[in-house]
C-alpha cells in the first residue's frame, strides 16, 4: 500500500529503484550493530554467488515480470496466476533441497492456496477496479510473464535457503541479496537513461516518505523475515503463508479506506486462515 501510493506520484519503476537502497542502508546498520562488521563473513565463494543469483532472480526479475504481467492482464488475473508460486516453491524444494512434505503440510498448503485463489479471483473488488484492459493477442504473453514471475520468486527463495545452510544468519543473507538487486537495477536504470528522473523524484517529499515506509515494511522487514521463515521451516510451507498477502490486506483496507469486504473475500480469508492453521498444527 505504501508503494502503490508512492508509485501514483513518481511511477512504480522509480519507486522500485529508490526502495532498494533505502532498505539496504537500514540492513547495513543492523548488520554493523549486531556483528561489528560492515559486510557478512561468507564461508565460500559458492555461498556468495548463490545469494547473488537469488537476489537478482527473486528481487529483480521476479518483480519485473510480475509488474509487467499486471499491466497486461490487470491485477486480478495477474495476481491469481502469480499466487501459484508457493506450489512451485514446494516442488523446487523437493527436487533441490530434498524437503519432503507430509500429508498435513500438503493439505495445509492446498487449503491456503484455495483461499488465496478464491479472494484474488473476485472480479468486483476495490483493488481490481482500475485493472488495465488487455487485447487478446497480449494475454498469452501476460500469462507467461506472470508464470515467470512466480518461478523467479520461488527460485530466489530456494536459492537463498540453499546458500544460508547453517552458517549464515538471515539478516546477512538478506544483505547480500539486496546488494545484488541494488547493483542490477541501478545499472539497468543507468543504461535505460532513467537516473535523471530518479534523482528528480527525490524532491517529492511525500513520495519519499511513502517509499521509506514501504522499504521498511517490504525489502527490509519483509524479505528479512521471509529468510528467517525458510531457515527454520520447509520452504514450501513458509511460501504458502507469505503468499497470503491478498487476504492479510483485507483488514488493512477496512482500517485505511473504510471499505467493507465482500462475502467472497471474507470466505476466502477464512479458508486461507484454516490452511495456515493446519500448517501450524502439524
Amino acid at each position: 500500500m505504501f508503494f502503490t501510493s508512492a508509485g501514483e506520484r513518481i511511477g512504480s519503476f522509480y519507486v522500485n529503484m529508490i526502495r532498494i537502497p533505502m532498505a539496504l542502508v537500514i540492513i547495513v546498520l543492523i548488520v554493523l550493530l549486531s556483528t561489528g562488521r560492515l559486510f557478512p563473513e561468507l564461508s565460500s565463494n559458492s555461498q556468495l554467488w548463490w545469494l547473488v543469483a537469488s537476489g537478482v532472480i527473486g528481487l529483480v526479475l521476479g518483480d519485473t515480470f510480475l509488474f509487467r504481467s499486471l499491466v497486461i492482464l490487470g491485477p486480478r488475473l495477474g495476481t491469481l496466476i502469480f499466487a501459484s508460486w508457493p506450489i512451485m516453491t514446494a516442488i523446487m524444494s523437493w527436487f533441490f533441497l530434498k524437503e519432503v512434505l507430509g500429508i498435513q503440510a500438503i493439505l495445509g498448503i492446498s487449503v491456503a492456496f484455495a483461499g488465496i485463489a478464491w479472494v484474488t479471483a473476485e472480479r468486483r473488488t476495490e483493488w481490481t477496479a482500475n485493472a488495465t484492459r488487455h487485447d487478446d493477442g497480449s494475454k498469452p504473453f501476460g500469462i507467461v510473464l506472470a508464470l515467470l514471475g512466480a518461478i523467479c520468486q520461488a527460485a530466489g527463495l530456494v536459492m537463498a535457503k540453499h546458500a544460508m545452510a547453517d552458517t549464515l544468519a538471515p539478516i546477512e543473507a538478506s544483505y547480500v541479496r539486496m546488494i545484488a538487486a541494488f547493483i542490477t537495477i541501478w545499472v539497468y536504470g543507468g543504461f535505460a537513461g532513467k537516473l535523471s528522473t530518479v534523482f528528480a523524484s527525490l524532491a517529492n517529499r511525500k513520495a519519499m516518505l511513502l517509499t521509506l515506509g514501504g522499504a521498511i515494511c517490504g525489502p527490509f522487514l519483509g524479505i528479512w523475515m521471509s529468510l528467517v521463515a525458510v531457515k527454520y521451516t520447509e520452504t514450501g510451507v513458509a511460501a504458502a503463508i507469505m503468499a497470503s498477502v491478498p487476504v492479510v490486506i483485507i483488514p488493512v483496507t477496512i482500517l485505511i479506506y473504510r471499505k467493507l469486504p465482500s462475502w467472497r473475500a471474507v470466505i476466502g480469508a477464512l479458508i486461507t486462515c484454516a490452511g495456515i492453521a493446519i500448517l501450524f498444527l502439524r
